[in-house]
């Protein structure tokens, strides 16, 4: 379930402070979390989260096990602009911008043996040997 977003206009720094709250938790706790962010990059990454969820959709799994497992933020174009200064001269301006590819995994719940499941399993296997003598 990957989905991504090209040329974002605004610079990669700026973006990657967003993505940091949301990397690694679950598809619903991150759409909480970006609802109340006071940051310019939080609308934008909902967007494609609900993307990325939306592919998971068409691929027939269950939106409540997925997670963020990858959250990338790599710089896209920049454009150069200039900025008229004092006495004739011009001062360059860079305009950044942001490619964001987002990757969901879905949550698998490990079944785990407890420490006296696997002793007991232990002793009736060599039970079962002993007994037919092997």
């Amino acid at each position: 379930m990957k989905a991504f977003l090209k040329n974002y206009r605004q610079a990669p720094r700026k973006v990657r402070l967003v993505v940091s709250l949301v990397k690694g938790k679950s598809v619903s706790e991150a759409i909480a979390e970006l609802d109340f962010l006071a940051k310019r990059a939080g609308l934008p990454i909902k967007k494609l989260l609900m993307s990325a969820v939306s592919n998971a959709k068409n691929m027939g799994i269950d939106i409540e096990n997925l997670f963020i497992k990858e959250f990338r933020v790599d710089k896209g174009l920049t454009m150069k602009r200039m900025m008229p200064a004092a006495m004739g001269t011009g001062h360059r301006i860079n305009k950044r911008t942001s490619h964001l590819n987002i990757l969901l995994a879905e949550r698998v719940a490990a079944v785990k043996k407890s420490k006296k499941q696997s002793c007991r399993l232990s002793t009736e296997s060599t039970e079962s040997k002993a007994l037919s003598g092997k």
